[in-house]
């Protein structure tokens, strides 16, 4: 992964903690904390799809002393729209407008930034945001390769910052019934889970290399990621498909499917990873890279099976379940929804026994945000819902899977070190990082 020494980073022109320290006199944790009643200011950055849902939920906050008074996106044509329609919703204030986002981390009047940007730059946007004394809320998957993932959470615990990891299926209360009833034995000894991703895709086309519209940055778009022509598949939504940049369907929607399985199972990182699958149904192809159909198997140390079947075109339904399928020793346990997973049936199992769940109410997305701002007013990293490191540890799960697909091998991983060994290391680790293209890069000593 690529750095520069300190003087270079700040001469780059980002000034991040460590000068902000400087000239205040506060280092690490001190820098930056939020009291229990004090107003918290969030930057939203990407505005577009996710992002936009960002910046909805946290206004309505604004009961619970929260202001989005600041936005940030490199389309200006979006930036703009944007920016009027926040203004309605804050009674006639205008926000703040930045396309460059190291311009947000300038301003010290912000308490913490939310990520709604390409995965490509969620690692490079975190670990800026904690150097610069700010919280963040970043989207899934917290990195585009294992390395990031892994500085991500040195950068948040270093400088004492709270990251909550937009893996919002956590706060919603149907799931994390299910995994107190997993846990407390409704199925038995669980020994094989499937995650079903079924969500059809169709042909991306292929657009041809050309000037970006003028109110586009496209090179701040790019940011640490490979020079290239821009095109139209780029900006906004299908870099999803393309290496440099996104993670596809299994980095997608996917993740989501992976973390509730970490998560009920109380499981940290495999030991084994196989995958297999390829760009089908579309006549003639597109120019999309990452697969469309996925099967992947992960095996963890004590032989549990998580299986992730990924569909992108038409698919048949599965009847009586969806979503995530736990299989038990005494039955199994499923969701008759695909998105969130959980519809209260076990089959063959015992009946589900009293669980007192302790959530905010409503559904995953507003509980998840609002966990962000309570966790961010305690300064307990235990009281997020889905700290960085859980949010790096699902994301290692959809790299990996991706890495093995590439490779067309089955490869075995080391937790511990989060590399990969045995046959196929070699190639396999050299998917692990990546070089960042300066001046998009952090500093070496985060």
């Amino acid at each position: 992964m690529g750095a520069i020494d300190r003087r270079g980073f700040l001469k780059g022109g980002v000034k991040v903690a460590a000068a902000a320290a400087a000239t205040r006199g506060l280092v690490g944790p001190a820098y930056g904390v939020v009291g229990a009643n004090e107003r918290i200011r969030i930057a939203c950055v990407g505005l577009r799809w996710r992002g936009w849902d960002h910046v909805k939920y946290f206004t309505r906050l604004k009961g619970k002393g929260v202001d989005v008074p600041m936005l940030c996106d490199i389309d200006e044509q979006l930036l703009g729209g944007r920016a009027e329609e926040l203004t309605k919703m804050r009674d006639g204030q205008k926000p703040v407008t930045h396309v460059d986002y190291r311009k947000v981390l300038e301003d010290k009047s912000i308490d913490a930034v939310s990520l709604g940007v390409p995965n490509h730059w969620h690692a490079l946007g975190t670990i800026w945001a904690c150097q610069a004394g700010k919280d963040v809320y970043v989207e899934k998957p917290v990195s585009w390769c294992i390395d990031e993932g892994r500085k991500m959470v040195e950068a948040a615990r270093k400088h004492g910052r709270i990251v909550q990891a937009g893996l919002q299926r956590r706060s919603e209360p149907g799931n994390r019934k299910a995994a107190a009833e997993i846990r407390a034995g409704i199925v038995g000894d669980v020994y094989m889970t499937r995650a079903l991703i079924f969500k059809r895709r169709e042909s991306i086309g292929i657009k041809r290399p050309c000037e970006p519209p003028k109110h586009i940055h496209f090179d701040l778009w790019l940011g640490p990621a490979p020079k290239q022509p821009y095109h139209e598949n780029l900006v906004h939504y299908n870099w999803h498909w393309f290496w440099d940049f996104g993670n596809g369907e299994i980095g997608n929607s996917g993740v989501h499917r992976l973390d509730l399985v970490r998560m009920t199972l109380g499981k940290e990182l495999p030991v084994k990873v196989s995958s297999m699958g390829g760009r089908y149904g579309y006549t003639p192809p597109d120019q999309g890279q990452t697969p469309n159909t996925q099967v992947t198997t992960w095996t963890f140390e004590d032989g549990t099976m998580l299986v992730c079947d990924v569909r992108g075109r038409w698919t048949n339904p599965e009847p009586g379940v969806g979503g995530n399928i736990y299989y038990g020793s005494q039955g199994y346990l499923g969701g008759k929804d695909a998105s969130f997973g959980y519809d209260g049936k076990a089959y063959g199992g015992k009946p589900a026994p009293e669980i007192n769940t302790k959530c905010l109410g409503g559904t995953g997305n507003p509980n998840h945000f609002h966990n962000f701002i309570e966790a961010m007013r305690s300064r307990k990293v235990e009281d997020l819902n889905c700290d960085i490191l859980e949010g790096h540890r699902s994301s290692v799960l959809a790299h990996m899977a991706n890495i093995s697909y590439r490779l067309g091998r089955t490869l075995t991983f080391d937790p511990k070190t989060e590399r990969f060994v045995g046959d196929g290391a070699k190639e396999a680790n050299a998917f692990v990082t990546r070089e960042y293209r300066k001046p998009f890069v952090f500093d070496a000593a985060l």
